[in-house]
C-alpha cells in the first residue's frame, strides 16, 4: 500500500500534452493485455484519444527540440567531478537515439493508423454516446469477435507507429521529475503559495502527501507563481471545502 499520493501539475502546454499522452499510452498497455470484449473496446478508445492529440500539432518536432534540450543540458554536466561520466554517456546515447528516430520517421505520426477504413468508421461514431454499439458499427463487433491473437497481432501493428514517441515522452518526463530533490513544506490553514523565478522556469510541480491526510491537492499556476490548497472531499452533495488544518507534504519543481 502506498504510504504517499503524489500529484503533479505542469507549467507548461509543452510538458501537459506529453503528461496526457503517457497516460493514454499506459492506459492503452493496460487494456491490450486484457482478454474481453470491453478490454479491446477500451484499447480502441484510448488510441483515438492519442490519434486525436496528435492530429492538432506537430508533436514529432516538439519532442526532437526537448530531447535536443535535455541532451545539451547533460552535456554540459560531463566536466563535472561528481558526476558518474559512464552512466552520463549512456544517457546521452538514448537521447540521441531517441532523437535519430523521430527525426528519420516520415510522414504524419499515426496518420496510417487512421487510413483504416474500421477507425475512421469508430471515429466518426466516437462522438456520440454508445455509438460504437454492434447495430451501429458491424465492422467492429466483427473485428472484436475475432480471436484474441489475430486482435492483439492488429493492436501491435496501429500502435507501432508511436513506439518511438513513447520512448522520447518516458525519457523526457523521467528525466524532468528526478531533476529536483523534494523538500518539506507547510500549507497554513490548508494553504500554500510560492512565486517562481521567471529567470529558471519550472516545467513540473510534484506534491507528495501522506496517505493518512484526508484530503487532495488542487494546484493552481503558471509561469510566474503557483499555489496549493487541499481540499476535504465531499460525500454528499457539497463542494469540496478549503481543510483549516495544516497540511505536511512535500514539494519538488522539476525543472531540466
Amino acid at each position: 500500500m502506498n504510504t504517499q499520493t503524489t500529484y503533479e501539475f505542469p507549467l507548461n502546454e509543452r510538458i501537459r500534452v506529453f503528461m496526457r499522452l503517457e497516460q493514454l499510452f499506459q492506459q492503452l498497455n493496460h487494456f491490450m493485455a486484457g482478454g474481453s470484449v470491453f478490454d479491446k473496446r477500451a484499447a480502441i478508445g484510448s488510441l483515438l484519444d492519442i490519434l486525436t492529440i496528435f492530429s492538432r500539432s506537430d508533436l514529432k518536432s516538439e519532442l526532437i527540440k526537448e530531447l535536443d534540450r535535455h541532451a545539451k543540458v547533460l552535456g554540459l554536466l560531463s566536466h563535472s567531478q561528481d558526476v558518474d561520466s559512464r552512466k552520463l554517456e549512456g544517457i546521452l546515447g538514448e537521447l540521441s537515439q531517441a532523437s535519430r528516430n523521430l527525426y528519420n520517421a516520415s510522414g504524419k505520426v499515426g496518420a496510417s493508423v487512421m487510413e483504416s477504413g474500421l477507425f475512421q468508421s469508430i471515429s466518426q461514431r466516437s462522438s456520440i454516446p454508445g455509438g460504437s454499439c454492434s447495430f451501429d458499427l458491424p465492422a467492429f463487433h466483427y473485428w472484436l469477435e475475432q480471436g484474441q491473437a489475430e486482435q492483439q497481432k492488429d493492436l501491435e501493428q496501429w500502435t507501432l507507429p508511436f513506439t518511438d514517441i513513447r520512448i522520447a515522452i518516458d525519457l523526457i518526463l523521467g528525466f524532468i521529475r528526478q531533476s529536483s530533490v523534494p523538500k518539506q513544506e507547510i500549507a497554513q490553514a490548508g494553504f500554500f503559495q510560492l512565486a517562481l523565478d521567471k529567470a529558471h522556469p519550472v516545467q513540473l510541480l510534484r506534491v507528495g502527501v501522506p496517505a493518512s491526510v484526508q484530503c487532495f491537492a488542487e494546484i493552481s499556476g503558471g509561469k510566474h507563481r503557483f499555489s496549493i490548497r487541499f481540499m476535504k472531499p465531499s460525500n454528499d452533495e457539497n463542494r469540496p471545502t478549503q481543510t483549516q488544518d495544516d497540511i505536511a507534504f512535500s514539494l519538488a519543481r522539476c525543472a531540466v
